[in-house]
């Protein structure tokens, strides 16, 4: 299995790992997140208005600012996902078909399970 970069922490936060320990790491966390929260707490609070949203035939929905803001940040972000669900299942069946395609090859090839350099697929 190969090895990928976590994206979470930044670069300019892992200098701090080497210095403090990984207990710096942990209260700078959750640092951070207390600190958006209380901004969107903020952002949420200012922002109590109240909207309308007309649709076709009529109909309306009314309610505040945030939760409408809300309701169409969790559908994009739903929506998001769900595109990138179908690439998702097309890599990892094309991973799949070419382990096993490693596999036949080692197996053919007489390369054991304990042997350190495998065949390579072509």
């Amino acid at each position: 299995m190969a090895a990928y970069r976590k994206v979470w922490p930044p670069f300019f936060m892992l200098s701090l790992r080497p210095i403090y320990g990984a207990g710096a790491m942990r209260y700078l966390n959750w640092f951070l997140r207390a600190v958006l929260f209380v901004l969107l707490l903020g952002f949420a609070v200012k922002n109590d208005q109240p909207v309308a949203l007309r649709y076709f035939f009529g109909f309306e929905w009314q309610s505040s600012l945030v939760i409408v803001l809300l309701v169409f940040f969790a559908a994009g972000a739903a929506i998001g996902v769900l595109a990138m669900f179908g690439n998702v299942l097309q890599q990892r069946r094309e991973i799949a078909r070419l382990k096993r395609e490693i596999r036949i090859k080692n197996t053919l090839a007489g390369v054991g399970e304990t042997q350190q350099i495998p065949i390579q697929p072509s």
